[in-house]
């Protein structure tokens, strides 16, 4: 190669660098195997993932404990198509990740050549922009797009496809193609008069309160978020991606609202005069059924994506903009305030409906009230299912990005991959994945590359032998007549990773829980604590009470 030539497999390597990019998540095949065939020459570290779900998850997780931008990568075809819930996964979540794929020499694309998917046309709704790079001198600023895409105005995942030729493919680096990135410039800063409006509503209402949602997570405005809600003493609730977004032990938390959420937050949105929804979808399991959501209130709704306004529920008060920037403004022009009755009456509400303090035994909230004693808010990462939303109420996050899990879509298999980046991102962090039997095993072969680089997170499996939360569905709206919902007892998930190279547990009595989860916190490895549930009871009970009961599946 001459002097200043660069081939496409290069161009790629060097532009990851200059973005910065220190490990990269994913699983070779031949349309990418010319990168591949370079990435020993660069320090960026590869992890060799057990499947491209996983890797996308992994880029996921990393994404979301460090605020950085995760990449993974895939081959073509079954390669690339095996992203495609991971993708999903990212979207729905607003989390900053770049996928890059390799493609079928560009001769043979349309002509159904081996491997070959359309992957860009597969991804449109999935991602906030693809690309198939047809010209190697494009790759530098497409990289470059894609980083700057994923990670700014409301995140996403971006998609590179890229054909085996253009990464062999020489180029002048002096002559790279660079094209405007046409018609993106997100509004970031909130419109002034917008927010002294907002400031003169806020200063009227007698019950406000602040609904705090992944927008906070993504754009670090916890600290804003904080001084915001104690300067005007305003009541604090979160959705499920807004749990790691303020102390869970400040007097000004209330809790998870929703269909799955305490009474005394549902109550707090539901008697509001006021409702600050900050970064906040406001989707169904949020809401419930639109026409009865705090129809008295009226609605300041902060979010950095446009079409989120009133997309759900009428906003009386919009603002456009990062809600970093929007609650700094907030906090200077709001003066300070008392609602010093509005919170004891909250306050009673929550005192009157606990949570359940039955469940004692081998039961997901004894576990979960025991891991809480043991460990000090960890980066907990969530499967879906029942363990997820017991998860979401007892155990309480006190620093941001503190809480990861799967809200928009409801990916089971999200935890085990999702909780390695986590650890990879954040080693000084102990990170634990709550999983159920049913998640479990859908990514439980990653474990395998969790041992392989040594990776400790800690596994702990709700195992009820059922899919729990399809279980508490048939239970609630079909009568209990469970069908195709229940495993049988065959796998020991502490001997399945064991096979692995993992420590594995099974605790089968209440006095196995704490040591079991000492043990596995303090081994230094990847550990899966297996814990024979005795207690199969729904998530349904911690809201008796709610106004959101009515919901309907």
């Amino acid at each position: 190669m001459k002097k200043g030539r660069l081939t496409g497999a290069k161009a790629i390597i060097k532009s990851l660098e200059s973005q910065g990019v220190e490990v990269l998540f994913g699983l070779p095949g031949g349309a990418i195997l010319p990168f591949y065939d370079e990435l020993p020459k660069s320090k960026i570290k590869h992890i060799l993932t057990r499947h491209e779900q996983g890797a996308a998850h992994m880029a996921d997780g990393y994404a979301r404990a460090s605020g950085k931008v995760g990449v993974c990568l895939a081959t073509s075809g079954p390669g690339a198509t095996n992203l495609v819930t991971g993708l999903a996964t990212a979207y729905m979540d607003s989390s900053p990740i770049v996928a890059i794929t390799g493609q079928v020499s560009r001769s043979m694309i349309g002509n159904d050549a081996f491997q070959e998917v359309d992957i860009t046309g597969i991804t449109i709704p999935i991602t906030k922009q693809n690309y198939l790079v047809k010209q190697v001198a494009d790759l530098p600023h497409i990289i470059d797009q894609a980083f700057s895409l994923a990670s700014t105005g409301r995140k996403g995942p971006v998609l590179i496809d890229i054909p085996r030729d253009v990464q062999l493919e020489e180029f002048s680096a002096d002559r790279v193609n660079r094209a405007p990135l046409e018609g993106y410039n997100p509004t970031i800063k909130g419109h002034p008069g917008q927010i002294k409006k907002a400031v003169q509503l806020i200063k009227t209402a007698e019950k406000p309160v602040i609904i705090t949602g992944g927008g906070v997570f993504h754009s670090d405005s916890s600290k804003g978020l904080q001084n915001v809600a104690e300067k005007a003493d305003i009541p604090i609730v979160n959705t499920l991606m807004g749990k790691s977004t303020f102390p869970n032990s400040h007097e000004l938390y209330f809790g998870m609202l929703g269909y799955h959420g305490r009474v005394a937050a549902n109550t707090a949105v539901s008697e509001a005069d006021v409702i600050i929804a900050v970064g906040v979808r406001l989707g169904d399991r949020t809401t419930g059924p639109l026409d009865t959501f705090a129809k008295q209130a009226k609605l300041i709704h902060i979010d950095i994506d446009p079409a989120e306004i009133s997309k759900n529920v009428s906003s009386c008060l919009p603002i456009v903009g990062d809600a970093r920037n929007i609650l700094r403004e907030l906090e200077g022009l709001l003066p300070k305030m008392r609602h010093r009755e509005w919170i004891g009456r909250l306050k009673e509400i929550s005192k009157a409906h606990p949570l359940p303090a039955k469940m004692g035994g081998v039961s997901t909230p004894n576990i979960l009230r025991i891991l809480e004693q043991v460990v000090k808010d960890p980066i907990l990462v969530t499967d879906v299912g029942k363990h997820q939303m017991f998860a979401s109420h007892y155990i309480s996050t006190e620093s941001p990005r503190s809480f990861i899990t799967s809200g928009g879509l409801g990916t089971m298999g999200f935890g085990v991959p999702a909780a390695i980046g986590a650890k990879v991102a954040r080693p000084d962090r102990t990170v634990i994945d709550i999983a159920g039997d049913g998640s479990f095993m859908m990514t439980c072969n990653q474990i395998a590359t969790a041992v392989q680089y040594n990776i400790p997170i800690c596994v702990l499996v709700m195992n009820d032998y059922c899919l729990g939360m399809v279980h508490q569905l048939q239970d609630v709206f079909y009568g209990k007549r469970y069908q195709a919902v229940n495993f049988d007892k065959s796998v020991n998930y502490a001997k399945l990773a064991e096979a692995m190279g993992a420590p594995g547990i099974r605790v089968t009595e209440e006095k196995e829980i704490k040591g079991a989860i000492e043990k596995g916190l303090s081994c230094g490895r990847p550990c899966v604590i297996d814990f024979m549930l005795e207690d199969n009871s729904n998530v349904y009970p911690m809201v008796t009470g709610s106004t959101l009961l009515e919901y309907k599946e």
